[in-house]
C-alpha cells in the first residue's frame, strides 16, 4: 500500500513541477505534508532534508557567489571581452563562451548568465551583431561548465552528499573534472561552430539611443584639508580611476571656476560639482581626502551592525517637498540621512550648489542612511524609496578580499583539509565579515525556492527508499534492458536522467533518479559509482527545451527565441553528452 501512496505522491510531484500550477517551493512543502500525513515518513525524517549538508552547502555557495559578483571581477571581465571583440569579431563568441565556462565551473551559473546578458547585448549593439547568435550558447556554456567541478552546480553537491549517505562515498571537488572538462571543451567547440549556423539572425531591439544620462547624478564632493589631491587640476582628479566622472564646476571661497576654462587648482575646503554614475560616485567617496559637504562621516558600506545602505528617494506627486529648496527640507537637516546626489530628467540646474536646488516632482535624491533609518523612511508619503539601486553598487575595493577568500575555499577543499560544507560556510562568513557584501545581501542571495525544493525532494527520495519504491522502479527499468551490457544500461540511465531534466529541475531529477540508478546497478551486479556519475552528467544535460534550466528561460526573451531554436541546437548537444558519458564513464570508473 505504501508503494502505491508514494507512487501517487511522485506522480503528483511530477505534475506540479512540470505544470507549475503552484510555485516549486510550495510544491516542495506540499510533498513533505503528504509524506507525513500518510505516515510514509516520521516528522523528523520529513524535515531531515533541511539539515542535509547539501542544502547548507548550496546556501553558502549562493552567498559566496554573490560576494564575488558584488566586487566586480566578472563585470571587469565582461568589459575586457567587448574591447577584444572590437579588434577581432570572429573571436567574440569563443571568448564569451570560454569566459562564461571558466566562471560557471566555480560559481553558481545563474548570476553568471544574468551578468553576461547585458554584456552580450551591449557588445552586439556596438558591433552590429545579433544577440540571438550568442545568448543560447551563453546559457549552454554555463551548464556545460557546471559538470566540471563539484561546486559547479548545486546538483553535483546534492548527488555527492546522497552518495555518501548511501555508503558509496562523496565526490571530491575535482573528481568530475575528468569527464566534465572533455565534455565541456567539445561542447564549446560545437557551440562556436554550430550556433552561428543554427540560430536565427534577429535584430537587436535594445539598440536604442544611450540612456547613460538618465543614470547619471549631479553631486557635490568636498576636498579635505589633508587630501593628497590638493594642487591637482579638477579635470585630472578622477581621470585615472573614475574617467566617467565629469567635473562641472569648482567652488572655492564662494567663487565658481569652470575647469574647462580656468587653471584654478584644487585647495582644501573646495567643493566640486560633478556628474557621474552611481558606482563612480560611491567609489569617489571612498577615496581618501574626499567626503560629502554635508557630513563628517565617510561612506562605509561594510558588514557592521545596522550597516548603511544607498537608496534613491523619488519625489512623489503631491509631495510637500516639491517647490522647497533642498537645504530647507527635513531630509537635509536629518543627521542620520546623507544626501549624495540629485538626478533630474534632462538634468540642468541653475543653482550654484545642490543644497539650493528647488525640488520638483520626479526628482530623485541619492542618499545613504542606516538600515534602521530606512525602515522609518518607508512610512513617509512624500517620496518613494527605490532600493534596487543598491544592487548596482560594485565594491571594487573589496575584490582582492573576495578573490583570496574564494581561492582559499577551493584550495582547502581540494587538499582535503576540510569538507566542502565547512569550506563553503567559512567562505560565506568571510565574505560578510570582510565587507564584500552585507548581511542583507547575503539573505537576498539565498534562493529559497531552490533550497526548499532540494529539502522536499530529498524527503521524497527517503520515502521512495523506505517503501521499496526505488527497488521496484529499478526492476521495471531493468526489464527494458534485459540481456543488455552494463554500458548500455548506463546509457539508458543517462538518457532517462537527461530526458527528465528537460521538464523537471535538475535538482529534483537527481534526487528522484539517484536511488533508481543505484538500485539498477545493484540489480545487474556492478559497482554503482559509474551510475552515480552518470546521473551527475545526465542531470546537467538540459539543453533541448527552454524550461530545462532557469538560464535557458532567462535568455529566451532577450534573444527573441522560439522553442524550436533550443531544440535545433540542444538535441545534438544532449545526444553528444549522453553518448560521451556512456563511453567514457566506464573507462574512468570501471564497473
Amino acid at each position: 500500500m505504501d508503494i502505491w501512496i508514494i507512487s501517487a505522491i511522485l506522480l503528483l510531484t511530477l505534475y506540479l513541477l512540470v505544470t507549475e500550477v503552484i510555485s516549486v517551493d510550495l510544491s516542495a512543502i506540499g510533498i513533505m505534508v503528504l509524506l507525513v500525513v500518510f505516515g510514509i515518513l516520521t516528522p523528523k525524517e520529513t524535515v531531515s532534508g533541511f539539515a542535509n549538508p547539501a542544502v547548507i552547502t548550496v546556501a553558502a555557495m549562493f552567498v559566496v557567489s554573490k560576494g564575488l559578483m558584488r566586487t566586480g571581477g566578472i563585470e571587469f571581465l565582461g568589459r575586457q571581452i567587448i574591447k577584444v571583440a572590437r579588434k577581432n569579431i570572429s573571436a567574440a563568441l569563443a571568448l564569451i563562451l570560454v569566459s562564461v565556462a571558466l566562471s560557471s565551473a566555480f560559481i553558481n551559473n545563474t548570476p553568471i548568465v544574468i551578468l553576461f546578458i547585458p554584456v552580450v547585448m551591449a557588445m552586439c549593439c556596438e558591433l552590429g551583431l545579433s544577440p540571438s547568435k550568442f545568448l543560447i550558447p551563453v546559457s549552454y556554456a554555463s551548464i556545460l561548465a557546471g559538470t566540471c567541478t563539484l561546486i559547479g552546480t548545486s546538483t553535483n553537491i546534492i548527488i555527492s552528499d546522497l552518495s555518501a549517505q548511501l555508503g558509496y562515498g562523496a565526490l571530491s571537488i575535482f573528481e568530475l573534472s575528468v569527464i566534465g572538462v572533455p565534455i565541456a571543451i567539445f561542447g564549446l567547440i560545437f557551440l562556436i561552430f554550430a550556433a552561428p549556423r543554427l540560430l536565427p539572425d534577429l535584430a537587436n531591439p535594445t539598440c536604442q539611443l544611450q540612456t547613460d544620462e538618465h543614470r547619471r547624478y549631479l553631486a557635490e564632493l568636498k576636498i579635505l584639508d589633508n587630501s593628497k589631491l590638493i594642487g591637482t587640476h579638477p579635470l585630472e582628479l578622477f581621470s585615472d580611476k573614475f574617467p566617467d566622472i565629469e567635473v562641472i564646476e569648482l567652488i572655492s571661497n564662494d567663487r565658481i571656476y569652470q575647469p574647462a576654462r580656468d587653471t584654478k587648482l584644487v585647495n582644501g575646503g573646495d567643493i566640486l560639482l560633478v556628474k557621474g554614475t552611481l558606482n563612480d560616485l560611491v567609489g569617489a567617496l571612498h577615496v581618501d581626502g574626499i567626503e560629502l559637504p554635508s557630513t563628517e562621516n565617510g561612506l562605509a558600506l561594510g558588514a557592521q551592525k545596522d550597516a548603511p545602505i544607498v537608496v534613491e528617494l523619488l519625489i512623489a506627486p503631491g509631495s510637500t517637498l516639491a517647490g522647497r529648496r533642498l537645504h530647507k527640507t527635513e531630509l537635509a537637516r536629518d543627521p542620520e540621512i546623507n544626501i549624495i546626489a540629485v538626478k533630474r530628467q534632462n538634468l540642468h540646474l541653475a543653482e550654484r550648489q545642490i543644497s539650493d536646488i528647488r525640488l520638483k516632482n520626479g526628482d530623485v535624491l541619492l542618499v545613504w542612511c542606516s538600515d534602521s533609518k530606512l525602515k522609518h523612511l518607508r512610512s513617509e508619503r512624500d517620496y518613494l524609496i527605490i532600493e534596487d539601486v543598491y544592487e548596482e553598487i560594485v565594491h571594487k575595493r573589496k575584490a582582492v578580499w573576495a578573490i583570496v577568500n574564494f581561492v582559499c575555499m577551493i584550495g582547502t577543499a581540494t587538499l582535503g583539509l576540510a569538507d566542502i560544507m565547512t569550506c563553503a560556510l567559512t567562505a560565506a562568513f568571510l565574505m560578510i565579515i570582510t565587507g564584500c557584501l552585507q548581511m542583507r545581501d547575503a539573505y537576498r542571495s539565498l534562493q529559497g525556492d531552490v533550497l526548499l525544493l532540494i529539502a522536499g525532494t530529498i524527503a521524497l527520495g527517503i520515502g521512495m527508499q523506505k517503501t521499496g519504491a526505488s527497488q521496484l522502479y529499478a526492476e521495471y527499468f531493468l526489464s527494458l534492458f534485459s540481456g543488455a551490457t552494463p554500458t548500455i544500461v548506463l546509457g539508458g540511465i543517462i538518457l532517462l536522467t537527461s530526458f527528465s531534466t528537460q521538464i523537471l529541475s535538475n535538482n529534483a531529477t537527481a534526487v528522484l533518479l539517484l536511488p533508481i540508478a543505484i538500485s539498477t546497478a545493484q540489480g545487474i551486479g556492478v559497482d554503482p559509482k559509474p551510475f552515480i556519475i552518470g546521473v551527475c552528467i545526465g542531470a546537467s544535460a538540459c539543453f533541448a527545451t527552454p524550461v530545462g534550466y532557469q538560464t535557458n528561460l532567462m535568455v529566451h526573451g532577450p534573444g527573441g527565441y522560439r522553442f524550436l531554436d533550443y531544440f535545433r541546437l540542444g538535441v545534438p548537444l544532449n545526444l553528444f553528452v549522453v553518448a560521451t558519458g556512456m563511453l567514457l564513464i566506464p573507462v574512468i570508473w570501471p564497473f
